[in-house]
């Protein structure tokens, strides 16, 4: 069965993608979030550019930080944002 996954997009993530968030299927294939990335770049050219330097991007599964490792399981949602900074 199919798993369908929200992602969501933040600062500059958002602004490159010209959308806040969206909708994936994700291949039966697909099982971490490092596979999940590598199948959006492979499917579009704006992802390639986006997701060009992983290193410089940061993912949270459910509202928990994440490295590109972890299993997707039944997740709803993927936040893709790059590191947060104080002041």
């Amino acid at each position: 069965m199919p798993h369908q996954l929200d992602i969501v997009y933040f600062s500059w993530v958002k602004e490159r993608l010209g959308r806040a968030q969206e909708t994936v299927v994700c291949p039966e294939t697909v099982h971490t979030i490092g596979e999940l990335i590598g199948s959006l770049k492979a499917s579009d050219a704006l992802y390639q550019d986006v997701f060009s330097d992983l290193k410089k991007l940061r993912f949270a599964l459910d509202q928990d930080f994440v490295g590109l490792d972890a299993p997707l399981g039944n997740a709803k949602e993927l936040a893709i944002f790059p590191p947060v900074t104080g002041g």
